[in-house]
């Protein structure tokens, strides 16, 4: 999976209309609703301000809106170019000004789709992966114990605590979480606790 950390634009013409794409790091519902406001108001004689967005690595979310446009033939084609380039943590907006001339479905489908197309063509995308998290904490003598783990299961160290005893947050990959927890359940009796916290993501 991958994500963006600026707003990227690009406009073309189709057939007399004018389409201009907006894709934009969003990490909430709330944060994509401010960007598709701010494009409201920015272009608030639009025909039509057509989106998309997925959020959530670790579980992905995803919804679209034709914002009246026949139904599937805008949000959707913006969707399906976000999961093509395996986008998260992003919303795209299309605005179009109609030119006069009716595009049929399947012309708005193909413009709507290159919107969100030349954005993310344009863009700078960084891979991301989607972890689980735990919280270990175990004595000074098991330290040796616990890097074996860091290094069998390429352990991410998040947060460390050295006090009486040592607390580490780490993020482990989603293919080796079940086995990380299996070997951590079989070290208890060495005083070495664990708790399976929140899937994120890198």
């Amino acid at each position: 999976m991958r994500t963006i950390t600026k707003i990227y634009e690009f406009s073309f013409r189709e057939r007399g209309s004018k389409f201009m794409g907006y894709l934009f790091p969003a990490e909430s519902e709330e944060q994509f609703g401010e960007e598709l406001d701010r494009l409201k108001s920015k272009y608030p004689d639009a025909t039509h301000h057509c989106w998309a967005w997925r959020l959530n690595p670790a579980q992905p979310q995803e919804f679209s809106s034709d914002d009246g446009e026949p139904s599937g033939a805008a949000g959707l084609p913006i969707l399906n170019q976000l999961k093509s380039f395996d986008v998260v943590n992003a919303g795209v907006v299309v605005v179009r000004y109609y030119g006069g001339t009716k595009l049929g479905k399947s012309g708005l489908i193909e413009a709507y789709g290159r919107g969100a197309q030349l954005c993310l063509e344009s863009a700078s995308l960084i891979s991301i992966r989607p972890v689980q998290l735990f919280e270990i904490c175990y004595g000074y003598p098991e330290e040796n114990v616990i890097q074996k783990l860091k290094n069998d299961y390429d352990l991410k160290i998040l947060e460390s605590e050295y006090l009486e005893n040592i607390r580490l947050r780490v993020a482990c990959s989603l293919n080796t979480t079940n086995i990380l927890e299996e070997n951590l359940k079989g070290l208890e009796h060495l005083g070495i606790n664990f708790s399976k916290l929140e899937k994120s993501f890198l």
